[in-house]
C-alpha cells in the first residue's frame, strides 16, 4: 500500500530494533512545517509501536485498541522538528489482549513514560487490510518510511456549558462526520482516537488550572487510571467534564470523564504541577 494510506495519524517512521513479540526501538520524525505535537500524539506513537510488535505477534489475526493505561508520566515536551526515539517492552501478547510499558526520547532526555498498558485484541480484518499492514511493517524494518507525511490535526473545537472558575467545567464536543485522521484510525471502521480526546480533555484542565492563583502555571505531571469504555464514532456528541481538586503538597488532581447520551465512554485521573 501506498505511503500516503499511513499518513494522516501514523506516527512510526522506522523500526530500529525488532524483537518478535517482545521489545521494539523505532524513530519519529516529527516535521517541521506542524503547529505542535503535543503529549498525546507523543503517547500515541509509542502505543503505535506496541501495537506493530503484537499485531506482528500474533501474525495479524488481530489488532490491539486503546482501553486501559494505569499511567502515564509527562517529563518533557516535543516540538516540531524534533525526532523521537520510541521504545516498547511487551509484558504479555496473545490474541485476547496486549499489556506493555513504553517511553519516548529526544536524544538522551526522557519526555514521556508509559506503564501498564493494556489493549484488547479485535479482528485486524474489522479495522484494517491484514496485507497492507503486512507490507508497512515490513517497510518500516527495512527502508522506512517517507519523513514529513504528517500534515497535523485540526483543533477540535469543545463548548464549555458549565464552569466554576477554577474549579469544575462541563463542555460539548462534536466529533467530526469526516476528517483525515479517520483514514489511518481506521480504513475499515473509522474510530476518533482516544488519544485526541485525552488532548482535548488536557487542554481543558489547563485552561481551567489558569484561572486559579493556586493552580495557574501548573503543567501535566502525570495520569493514571486512564480507561476507555467504548468505541467513539465520527459524528457523535460528547459532554466532557473536568473537576479540579485545590492542590495538596504542590499537586493538584484533576478527573476528567466523557459521556455520551449519559453513557460514560472515557475516564482518566490528571495531575498537574511544577517541572523542577
Amino acid at each position: 500500500m501506498s505511503d500516503p494510506e499511513f499518513a494522516a495519524y501514523s506516527f512510526v517512521d522506522r523500526i530500529v530494533e525488532f524483537v518478535p513479540g517482545r521489545h521494539a526501538r523505532a524513530a519519529f520524525a516529527i516535521p517541521r512545517r506542524i503547529a505542535a505535537f503535543p503529549a498525546a500524539l507523543v503517547a500515541e506513537a509509542v502505543g503505535q509501536l506496541a501495537a506493530w510488535v503484537a499485531m506482528d505477534s500474533i501474525d495479524f489475526r488481530g489488532r490491539p485498541v486503546a482501553a486501559l493505561a494505569t499511567e502515564t508520566r509527562f517529563l518533557g515536551d516535543a516540538k516540531p522538528g524534533d525526532m523521537l526515539d520510541l521504545a516498547v517492552d511487551i509484558l504479555e501478547c496473545d490474541d485476547d489482549a496486549v499489556a506493555y510499558n513504553g517511553h519516548a526520547s529526544i536524544g538522551a532526555r526522557r519526555i514521556i513514560e508509559l506503564v501498564d498498558c493494556l489493549g484488547p485484541m479485535l479482528p485486524v480484518a474489522e479495522f484494517d487490510a491484514p496485507e497492507a499492514l503486512r507490507e508497512r511493517l515490513a517497510l518500516l524494518r527495512g527502508a522506512g518510511a517517507k519523513a514529513e507525511r504528517f500534515r497535523g490535526v485540526d483543533t477540535i473545537a469543545a463548548s464549555v456549558t458549565h464552569r466554576v472558575p477554577g474549579t469544575e467545567l462541563r463542555a460539548s464536543v462534536d466529533v467530526p462526520a469526516a476528517a483525515a485522521f479517520f483514514a489511518d484510525h481506521f480504513p475499515r471502521r473509522p474510530v476518533f482516537p482516544a488519544t485526541l480526546l485525552l488532548d482535548l480533555k488536557m487542554r481543558l484542565a489547563l485552561d481551567l488550572a489558569r484561572e486559579s492563583p493556586q493552580t495557574n502555571g501548573m503543567w501535566p505531571l502525570r495520569m493514571t487510571h486512564v480507561k476507555m469504555r467504548s468505541f467513539i464514532a465520527p459524528s457523535q456528541r460528547l459532554d466532557i467534564g473536568v473537576v479540579l481538586a485545590p492542590p495538596q503538597h504542590g499537586v493538584a488532581k484533576a478527573m476528567l470523564t466523557a459521556k455520551t447520551d449519559d453513557r460514560l465512554v472515557a475516564s482518566a485521573r490528571l495531575e498537574l504541577g511544577s517541572h523542577e
